[in-house]
């Protein structure tokens, strides 16, 4: 199974959720999921729980601050990309147009992070590991498999993340419409698809996907769970089969079968 020590330079390692119900959201992943938890204190009351798949760290909850929630942001994952160096990074991206919404800071001995959003609005995470990587499993049922962009902006999204990452970007033509694939030398980084009037209000966000051994069952156990399927299990040719979910709060996310 595809255990990981370390991640390259430009590839997402990290999710974690902000919840407006610490409690009840880790209950649902832990039952979606059959995730272990561990709470750890991050000061002021706070809690940050890892989740964990057979005792490895998948990713993470925490309860949303009052101060976002007074700005209205909902519940939401967010993803991270490792990087050598986040101030680096942060000041580049500010140069290609991002805005920077949480300066660069240290976690602890854990690992340094920055919070950015791109210039069509999305926002993503920075992650320099030190004492913790990110996920230490991957691509395998129950943990992190991919992340997608969906963005208001094709061209701003392709131009911003290929000049502050080093990403190439392959476009494609699918049966669900075109697509374009992110790719970190070799490797994939990531997707992204054009967001269209059907979206409604929906901002452009990083999506993460997980996935899972049966897309059908695990949409029906994420409805059994409180959650909802905003679109249900839709077949990608020659890719897999995957559902949009939200758990009880409201939080987004995707599960997929990946097709062998």
């Amino acid at each position: 199974m595809p255990e990981m020590t370390s991640y390259p330079d430009g590839t997402f390692a990290w999710v974690d959720l902000a919840t407006t119900d610490h409690a009840g959201a880790k209950q649902f992943y832990q039952s979606l999921f059959g995730w272990g938890a561990n709470d750890l204190p991050v000061g002021e009351g706070a809690t940050y729980t890892m989740f964990t798949l057979r005792g490895e760290n998948v990713a993470a909850v925490s309860q949303l601050s009052e101060e976002l929630r007074s700005q209205g942001v909902p519940p939401h994952w967010s993803s991270y990309v490792s990087v050598a160096d986040v101030d680096q990074v942060a000041s580049k991206a500010q140069e290609l147009g991002a805005t920077l919404l949480v300066e660069p800071m240290d976690v602890f001995a854990e690992g340094r992070m920055a919070f950015l959003q791109d210039p069509a609005g999305a926002s993503v995470g920075l992650w320099q590991p030190k004492n913790h990587i990110g996920a230490q499993l991957v691509n395998e049922p129950n943990s992190l498999c991919w992340n997608e962009l969906a963005t208001r902006d094709i061209a701003a999204g392709r131009d911003f993340y290929c000049q502050l990452f080093g990403w190439k970007a392959e476009a494609q033509e699918t049966e669900l419409g075109p697509y374009t694939v992110f790719k970190n030398g070799e490797a994939f980084a990531g997707g992204m698809l054009q967001m269209t009037e059907d979206w409604g209000d929906i901002p452009s966000h990083w999506m993460v996907y997980f996935a899972v051994d049966d897309c059908d069952a695990a949409a029906e156990r994420i409805r059994e769970l409180g959650g909802a399927i905003p679109v249900a299990p839709t077949d990608i040719p020659d890719v897999g089969r995957f559902a949009v979910a939200a758990d009880p709060q409201g939080g987004p996310f995707t599960v997929m079968h990946m097709a062998t």
